[in-house]
C-alpha cells in the first residue's frame, strides 16, 4: 500500500427537504384543512479516527464527499426522512485543515474520536405548521435549507513516541530494524526511506514505545531541497528525538549543524525537544577514531553522544532504554495533568 499523508478533498453536507403545501380532501369529511408534512433534515458531514488505517490513499482516489438531501415533506402530515450522513474513516493522528491550511478545524488524536464537519441543512416547515384562526389554509411552505460545502486538507501525523532524524544515509533504517521487528528498506544510497516507517520497541512486557524512520534531512530541506521537511510533522508528536550521526563521515559536527538548523527552520517546537546525540556505525571505526569523532561532535552540540552501531547491535539497547525513560517521564507528566474526577458525595446521591 502506497503511504499518503496529505489529501485534498471537497465535502458537502445535505440539503432539508421542503415542506409540502397539501390538503384534506377525503369523503363525507365537512371541513378539511391543510395537512402538509415537513421535509426532512439534510445529512451530516462527520470525520472518525479507526484504528487499522495508516495511510490516507483512500483519498488520492475519491476527492468528492456529499452528504443525502432530505426526502421532501408530504400530505397527510408525513414527514420527509433524514438524509444519509457522510462519515470520512481517517487514521488515528489525521488533522483537518482549511483550505488555506491556515487552521486546524479538528486533531484525531485518539481511536474512535470523531467531529462534525459540516452541518446539514434543515428541512423547511409544511403548511401545517402556518394554520392558525387567522389564517385557516395556507397555501404556502418552507423551502429546504441549504447545506454547507468546503474544501478541506487531510494531514496525518504519525502517532509515535520517540523519532528517529539524521541527514540520508546515517543509518536511520538500519537502527529501525535493529530496535523493532520492521523491516524498512536498506540501502547504500541516500534517499532509500522514501516515506515514515513505524516500530514498536519491546523492551521487556512493560516496556514499549513506538519508533519513527523519516526520510533524511538535507541543507535546505526546510525549502524545499531534497525531499523537503514536510515528513517532520510525523515526529510533532513524540516525546524526544533520536538524533543520528554518521560516523564514517568526516565532518560529524557539520552534519549535526545542518540536521539541527533545519529543525529550527521547520519550527513547532521540534528543535526544542529532548534529544539523544548518537555517533551511529561505530563498529567501522577503530578505537581511536571513535574518541575523536566523538569529541569533536561533543564541542559542537555541547553533549556527549552516544555510541551506537546498528549492524553490530552496539550501544542499541542502552539508547532505547534511555529514551524510553524520557518517554516515561512524558507519559506521566501527561497523566498528572488530567484532572481526576471527583468523588460523589452522600448527599448528592438520588435512586
Amino acid at each position: 500500500m502506497k503511504f499518503l499523508d496529505q489529501a485534498k478533498i471537497y465535502i458537502r453536507s445535505g440539503n432539508g427537504g421542503a415542506g409540502a403545501v397539501s390538503f384534506r380532501r377525503e369523503k363525507y369529511i365537512e371541513y378539511g384543512g391543510p395537512d402538509g408534512g415537513d421535509g426532512g433534515r439534510g445529512g451530516d458531514v462527520w470525520v472518525e479516527a479507526v484504528d487499522g488505517l495508516n495511510t490516507l490513499i483512500d483519498y488520492r482516489y475519491q476527492q468528492h464527499f456529499k452528504a443525502g438531501t432530505g426526502e421532501h415533506g408530504m400530505g397527510r402530515n408525513r414527514h420527509g426522512a433524514g438524509g444519509a450522513d457522510v462519515v470520512l474513516k481517517v487514521p488515528v493522528g489525521t488533522q483537518v485543515l482549511s483550505q488555506d491550511k491556515a487552521d486546524v478545524l479538528a486533531d484525531l488524536d485518539q481511536a474512535g474520536k470523531r467531529v462534525q464537519l459540516l452541518k446539514g441543512g434543515n428541512g423547511g416547515f409544511g403548511n401545517t405548521h402556518f394554520k392558525g384562526p387567522v389564517n385557516q389554509a395556507p397555501r404556502f411552505a418552507n423551502p429546504g435549507q441549504e447545506g454547507q460545502e468546503a474544501w478541506i486538507w487531510l494531514r496525518l501525523k504519525l502517532i509515535a513516541d520517540v523519532g528517529l532524524v539524521g541527514l540520508p544515509n546515517a543509518g536511520k533504517s538500519t537502527f529501525l530494524a535493529a530496535a523493532t521487528a520492521a523491516r524498512p528498506k536498506i540501502a547504500d544510497y541516500p534517499f532509500t526511506t522514501l516515506s515514515p516507517n513505524l516500530g514498536v520497541v519491546d523492551l521487556s512486557s512493560g516496556e514499549r514505545f513506538v519508533l519513527a524512520d523519516i526520510p533524511g534531512l538535507i541543507e535546505g530541506a526546510s525549502e524545499g531541497a531534497g525531499l523537503g521537511a514536510r515528513f517532520l510533522g510525523h515526529v510533532e508528536r513524540t516525546a524526544v528525538l533520536i538524533h543520528l550521526v554518521d560516523a564514517t563521515q568526516d565532518d560529524v559536527a557539520g552534519a549535526w549543524r545542518t540536521v539541527h538548523q533545519e529543525l529550527e527552520a521547520y519550527g513547532e517546537g521540534l528543535a526544542d525537544k529532548p534529544e539523544i546525540l548518537a555517533l551511529n556505525k561505530v563498529d567501522a571505526l577503530d578505537p581511536a577514531t571513535r574518541a575523536e569523532k566523538a569529541r569533536a561532535l561533543r564541542a559542537a552540540a555541547g553533549a556527549r553522544p552516544r555510541l551506537v552501531s546498528g549492524v553490530s547491535g552496539e550501544g542499541v539497547t542502552e539508547l532505547l532504554r534511555e529514551a524510553y525513560a524520557l518517554v516515561r517521564s512524558r507519559r506521566a507528566g501527561a497523566g498528572a495533568a488530567e484532572p481526576t474526577p471527583a468523588e460523589p458525595r452522600a448527599e448528592d446521591w438520588a435512586p
